[in-house]
């Protein structure tokens, strides 16, 4: 998707196109996180909604009520119960290149009015391509878990996330009386493709067996089904990153508190670490992108977090986002392989939707047969044509697409 850097010249054009941009984000939103179904990659929505900021900041009297910037995620979809938050959900902003996170820090340091010298620690883990979801423990036991939905009302998934063997119905130690944990449910790619064949194995017709279109879209789905005997049979996983409302906060840093939630019993990942600054969470980062194809689970960036929760509390949140935290985006990942054919597939609303059918290729780790052409137009666009040999992206390990005709 093609983005033109260049501003609206006039306030009538900038409101224009902020509404068709409210418009198309939604959209996109609501295939994500309600329908299980994104149309489109992490790299085209994330610079749809960059767009969005950037007119923003040029034309601040335009900002609308329904912008995308003062909303986190999607409304609830409508077969599970809707439940309100005690503590907001909030989303990450993303950073794209070295320059963003050297940035965050200045704009971190400029907040806290901290001398050039001052160190200013943060923690640094894998951004887990899963499910967001929230489990609220009282006394120990757990009794509620909700998915994150738009951020202030989310989905009851309590018997569901029951089902999933990371995730202990009662917390060891000496937890708070009440505490959320705060993390993503998952699918580790192993599972993601055994789940897959086993679907295709029990289809009656195999041309009709239904086949999730990757890790995340198969966690999303499971966790969300109404009937949670469907749940248990996916092998669905979990990993903490956060909490949410605790009547005690069990530490003074971000990385303290991780640790007290692993002794409790909950799943924390290894790759969490604490760096000084801001070249050791760049080189953690590294390291991490290196490990990326061979770790288990799809990752689409690296999370930092300033570790003080004393600073978190100062810095706050504006409108969707923490001022403290942000996310670390991978770039896409590519490859060239043969377009063998263009088929049709009708999705659960009738949709008509052109899927490439490609000579199998890796890109990420990832065994890859099928990329989305989204509608005619992109066909169009492209001009592909069964034979042609084509540029495969993966952008945040969503939906493989096609991006180039080398033919």
């Amino acid at each position: 998707m093609a983005m033109t850097l260049s501003l609206p010249s006039s306030d009538s054009d900038a409101a224009a196109e902020l509404a068709r941009l409210a418009a198309e984000i939604a959209y996109h939103n609501a295939r994500y996180h309600t329908d299980d179904a994104p149309e489109i990659s992490d790299a085209d929505y994330d610079a749809l909604v960059r767009r969005n900021a950037a007119i923003e900041a040029a034309f601040p009297q335009l900002v609308r009520a329904d912008s995308p910037s003062l909303k986190v995620g999607a409304a609830p979809a409508g077969h599970l119960a809707k439940v309100a938050h005690a503590k907001a959900m909030m989303s990450l902003d993303n950073g794209f290149a070295d320059e963003d996170i050297t940035d965050f820090d200045g704009r971190v340091r400029r907040f806290l009015s901290l001398a050039a010298d001052e160190t200013v620690a943060l923690t640094a883990e894998p951004k887990i391509d899963g499910l967001s979801c929230s489990l609220r423990y009282e006394n120990r036991q757990l009794v509620q878990a909700l998915t994150r939905g738009d951020g202030q009302v989310g989905e009851d998934v309590t018997a569901n996330v029951r089902t999933i063997a990371d995730i202990p119905a009662t917390l060891t130690g000496s937890p708070p009386a009440i505490f959320e944990v705060r993390g993503e449910v998952y699918m580790a790619k192993a599972d993601f493709a055994a789940l897959n064949a086993r679907l295709l194995a029990d289809a009656e017709d195999p041309d009709k067996a239904r086949q999730f279109a990757n890790p995340r879209n198969a966690a999303a789905g499971s966790l969300r089904q109404k009937d949670a005997s469907v749940t248990a049979t996916r092998p669905l996983r979990f990993l903490a990153h956060g909490w949410g409302d605790a009547s005690i906060i069990p530490g003074e840093t971000q990385l303290g508190v991780m640790q007290a939630i692993a002794a409790w019993g909950l799943p924390v990942s290894d790759m969490l670490v604490r760096v000084d600054d801001v070249a050791g969470a760049l080189s953690h980062y590294r390291m991490i992108e290196a490990a990326r194809a061979d770790l288990p689970f799809d990752i689409d960036g690296v999370v930092y977090k300033v570790d003080r929760l004393d600073w978190q509390d100062r810095l706050g949140a504006i409108s969707r986002a923490p001022r403290w935290a942000i996310a670390h985006k991978f770039p896409a990942e590519r490859a060239q392989t043969m377009l063998r054919a263009i088929d049709i597939q009708v999705g659960r609303t009738g949709k008509l939707t052109p899927v490439a059918r490609l000579e199998p290729v890796t890109v990420g780790g990832v065994v890859v047969t099928n990329a989305t052409l989204h509608n005619a137009d992109e066909i169009a666009r492209l001009n592909v044509w069964p034979g042609d040999r084509v540029v495969l992206q993966r952008a945040g390990d969503v939906i493989p697409q096609i991006v180039e005709n080398l033919s």
